[in-house]
């Protein structure tokens, strides 16, 4: 899995919540949303994932556990709960989740790879409200199963498409969106996939792998950024002349821009508290400490939330660095440093620069 959630696809370059709202969640210090890891486990093997294949699954959160946190997250103002994993379709407790966040009225998204989305699974979401995004990342059978290190993944995904067709995905009230990582095994046919998503009323969610997990040992996945400033420039251009939709092309999110940190932050399936997935710098545990108490004295997320003040490198001087901060997770996963200076991005022109 390679995650950052913060979107609002179907109109690219808006952000999930408005900035007025943002703006009243950095200054009190409040959530709009939180991601929660369920589980680990998992029966893909995707080379891109954030998450080790030698990850192990002692100690998880129980359900009750899990549910305190959504509650505290809830009084912090989350109206939005994002449930990653792992695979959270295969969760034992997947459908006890849902119907508590509904009874809470919780707005609920689900990551999935579509294994556990099933014909009667797929009424329930629909039912519930829930936010789908499924996992594809090509046309092409064998490179889908490649990805997905699993046989069969490609017709696990489809399966699980027309299960939610089926069940009225897409609507105005049901949202789904198809979630792809831009790498180098599927650059070819990247706009095709785009413009299906577009046409069959979808909402296209595509960004750059964050250098962590299994992606630390798959590099032949890797773009340069040169080449990741193409590829967002061509799609860039056919959302503009085909869809008549604007956007700004900037990483890690085609058609979207991501300002998580501001907002929310991500709870892993051991309790830990981090600023997003790919910052993998705990801020405290939900075990120990209350969400409320591990937001308020962090000083990782108050140098987030002060970007502009504390990022460093060309980011901070860089035209965009009021509605950009580049990928957080990809500049702690490649320095150290989750205030360095996007080592990704093709703005900063030392990232142009050939490598020795």
């Amino acid at each position: 899995m390679s995650i950052c959630t913060s979107h609002n696809i179907g109109c690219a370059g808006n952000f999930e919540f408005s900035k007025q709202k943002i703006d009243h969640a950095v200054s009190g210090n409040r959530l709009l949303s939180m991601e929660i890891e369920l589980s680990l486990r998992c029966n893909f093997r995707c080379s891109y994932c954030y998450v080790p294949h030698d990850a192990y699954f002692d100690n998880e959160l129980s359900l009750d556990e899990i549910f305190e946190v959504i509650i505290q997250a809830k009084a912090l103002g989350a109206g939005k709960i994002i449930l990653l994993g792992g695979e959270p379709s295969i969760y034992p407790h997947i459908r006890q989740v849902i119907e508590f966040l509904k009874s809470h009225h919780l707005e609920t998204e689900i990551f999935t790879n579509g294994t556990g989305i099933t014909p009667d699974f797929s009424r329930e979401l629909r039912a519930a409200g829930v936010r789908v995004v499924l996992k594809m990342n090509s046309f092409d059978e064998a490179r889908q199963d490649a990805l997905a290190g699993k046989k069969g993944a490609f017709h696990i995904i489809h399966n699980a498409l027309g299960n939610l067709k089926a069940a009225g995905y897409p609507a105005k009230d049901a949202f789904l969106a198809l979630s792809t990582i831009i790498c180098r095994q599927n650059r070819d046919e990247l706009i095709n996939l785009w413009t299906w998503i577009r046409d069959n009323n979808m909402a296209p969610y595509f960004e750059i792998i964050t250098p962590q997990g299994q992606a630390k040992n798959n590099t032949s996945l890797e773009l340069s950024p040169l080449e990741l400033k193409v590829v967002f420039e061509e799609i860039c251009a056919v959302d503009r002349e085909r869809y008549g939709i604007e956007w700004d092309p900037q990483p890690p999110l085609m058609g979207n821009q991501c300002m998580r940190h501001q907002f929310s932050c991500t709870v892993t399936s051991i309790g830990n508290v981090q600023p997003c997935v790919g910052i993998t710098k705990s801020i405290g545990n939900i075990r120990e400490t209350r969400l409320k108490d591990i937001l308020d004295h962090s000083r990782e997320l108050r140098l987030l939330k002060n970007h502009r003040q504390t990022i460093k490198g060309y980011c901070r001087t860089c035209e965009k660095n009021d509605i950009c901060y580049g990928c957080r997770g990809a500049a702690f996963q490649l320095t150290g440093d989750f205030l360095a200076s996007d080592p990704l991005c093709w703005r900063n022109p030392d990232n142009l620069k050939p490598q020795n």
